[in-house]
């Protein structure tokens, strides 16, 4: 759990220097229609279930084995709601652009929890009453929960700013 040992071995070679990183995010809701959101321990906002896709691991694999970690909940990837570009930066400096890929899953069983040490806490939120979340994760929910649209991705040529148009 946590930063995976590649990633720590790459971090000991380029210090703080940006790194180009594969991620998963989950949308998932319950049967009352909240949504799950994980309250990070790094920097303590809260956002969707995201993490790494290992070597050799396939991305809907990742989404699921990342929900398992973080909150003890089993998911099931209905659908490819977005794909994405968009650069973090840790609170110790290290700069990562992820190319994220963003699920809606299906709740499977499990009850939701604390799992490890990358969250504070973990809760289920109505669509309307939200806390505070960054632009991606405003957006990977927008598209999951967007119907049965083609997954979404932004245009050729378009650049990702915090503060663009979602």
């Amino acid at each position: 759990m946590g930063v995976p040992d590649y990633i720590l071995r790459m971090r000991k070679h380029v210090g703080h220097d940006l790194l180009w990183l594969p991620s998963v995010s989950a949308v998932v809701r319950n049967a009352d229609g909240e949504l799950l959101l994980g309250q990070r321990a790094d920097d303590g906002r809260w956002s969707v279930v995201s993490g790494f896709v290992e070597p050799g691991e396939q991305p809907a694999t990742a989404v699921v084995r990342e929900v398992r970690e973080e909150t003890g909940l089993e998911v099931e990837p209905v659908r490819l709601s977005s794909v994405v570009s968009h650069p973090h930066t840790y609170p110790n400096g290290d700069r990562c652009e992820y190319l994220n890929l963003g699920f809606q899953c299906r709740l499977v069983g499990g009850t939701a929890q604390v799992n490890d040490d990358e969250s504070l806490a973990v809760g289920w939120f109505a669509p309307d009453r939200l806390p505070e979340l960054d632009r991606h994760a405003r957006l990977t929910i927008a598209h999951a929960l967007g119907g049965e649209a083609p997954a979404w991705f932004l245009p050729a040529g378009a650049a990702w700013t915090e503060s663009g148009r979602d």
